[in-house]
């Protein structure tokens, strides 16, 4: 059965393709979701990027037929502007007129068409709760269809047989992949690049640490980080996953997703650092992070673009100086992240101003990317020339940017979209390293 699906404003800023996104049912948009586009059109941010592009998408349907009956869309379905005279009951205040407005657009064409079912589509979770009280059922906007606590986690636990383990550990290295696709979760194929702890299944002490490569048909054993990174060692298979995933160079995307404290920016840095200043891989480390405050901003800073930059990237440069202070080299000889920024081998900068870039040969680390949308990710990922690698960390469960959730992030876009890519991996870190305290803080409170 065709449905009706009525589209917020919010939807169309999050996603300015929103329109194309429910395959042969009709799309209706109400007639004041096109006032409130107008009234960002001219705006710099993304919201403004997404407005102008779905008014020029509408303009171009509206072209081919008669907005108003509906026109075809290349999905199969249809596309209508739609308005309503009819008020809500006087209960409702006027200080949501706008709300007010498309919810009785929902309502009326809910009255008019009883055959065919009716959604209304909103990422607002106040006006999912209003309309679902007037009668009108309400669902958020998930275009991916993700579960977040289904989400790709980069990594399983196995158990197989002993022998298979001793033969990892005394033979070349690595196994047929058929060896091991009998005792995996599920009994699924193997990602590319999936990581895994195998342990005996009569003697579960006997492990072994190992990756996927289906293209060659191997379960590879992972090499031992004796020495550690920049005085990092791994603390955790998770980890060890993680420092695997960024020190290899046929790895040109790399997705850390946990909880606070388990080590996410760290063990980036740390690994930028190594293939920066040690190796000579990359020309240059770049870390950046986009611009939300926890609560209340404080407004406007003085100072240069640099001094301004200070409070946002404090996270960043307190990650530098650990590690400066943790490698005997940089300690003895006393030397501090200025140096390494003066010398142009790391530079920490916002966001703001990526668009149009070029980033060759760098090694590109963006923290709490959470906070990203999925088409700012995109904008990220596309400016990465010959030589870069990418790395995007954060925890999709510690959101502050107001327009995307635990969902609808580009976070957790990038890691379905990427799932299983020769040249991605992702791991999810499950324990805090931080200290006892700030574990304990994470999971009680």
């Amino acid at each position: 059965m065709t449905k009706n699906f009525i589209l917020d404003t919010n939807v169309l800023f999050h996603d300015a393709s929103a329109i194309y996104a429910f395959e042969e049912n009709n799309v209706i948009i109400p007639i004041y979701v096109i006032e409130e586009l107008d009234k960002f059109k001219k705006d710099l941010s993304e919201i403004g990027r997404n407005a102008r592009q779905v008014s020029r998408s509408i303009d171009r349907h509206r072209k081919e037929g008669n907005l108003c009956d509906g026109v075809r869309l290349e999905t199969g379905g249809t596309l209508r502007v739609a308005f309503t005279d009819k008020k809500l009951p006087a209960m409702y205040s006027n200080t949501h007129a706008v709300d007010n407005s498309i919810l009785s657009t929902a309502l009326t064409i809910q009255e008019q068409d009883p055959d065919s079912k009716v959604v209304f589509v909103t990422m607002d979770t106040n006006l999912r709760i209003r309309a679902e009280a007037i009668g009108v059922h309400a669902e958020d906007y998930d275009r991916e269809h993700i579960d977040i606590t289904e989400l790709y986690q980069g990594w399983l636990e196995a158990h197989v047989p002993d022998e298979l383990i001793d033969e990892i550990h005394n033979g070349d290295s690595s196994v047929p992949c058929e060896q091991l696709q009998p005792y995996s979760p599920g009994e699924r194929t193997l990602y590319n690049n999936e990581y895994m702890l195998l342990r005996g299944q009569q003697n579960p002490s006997v492990s072994a640490l190992c990756r996927a490569n289906p293209v060659d048909n191997r379960i590879e054993v992972l090499p031992r980080l004796r020495e550690g990174v920049w005085g990092i060692r791994a603390r955790n298979k998770e980890q060890h996953f993680a420092l695997d995933s960024l020190l290899r160079d046929d790895i040109g995307l790399v997705t850390l997703v946990g909880k606070a404290g388990t080590g996410k920016t760290l063990l980036a840095i740390a690994a930028g650092l190594a293939r920066t200043t040690d190796a000579e891989v990359f020309q240059r480390l770049l870390v950046s992070r986009p611009i939300f405050p926890l609560g209340k901003d404080i407004g406007f800073l003085p100072g240069s673009v640099e001094e301004k930059l200070n409070p946002w990237m404090q996270p960043i440069y307190d990650n530098m100086e650990l590690l400066l202070n943790l490698n005997r080299t940089n300690r003895r000889d006393g030397r501090g992240y200025h140096e390494l920024v003066n010398e142009g081998l790391i530079q920490i900068e916002p966001l703001t101003y990526i668009r149009g870039r070029s980033i060759p040969n760098q090694f590109l680390v963006v923290d709490e990317a959470q906070n990203l949308t999925p088409h700012e990710v995109k904008t990220i990922i596309t400016r990465a020339g010959e030589g870069t690698k990418v790395v995007l960390t954060g925890d999709p469960y510690q959101i502050d940017n107001p327009y995307v959730d635990s969902v609808n992030n580009g976070l957790t876009y990038v890691v379905e979209r990427f799932k299983g890519e020769q040249i991605a991996a992702h791991i999810t870190l499950m324990k805090g390293e931080r200290s006892n305290l700030a574990e304990l803080a994470t999971n009680l409170l």
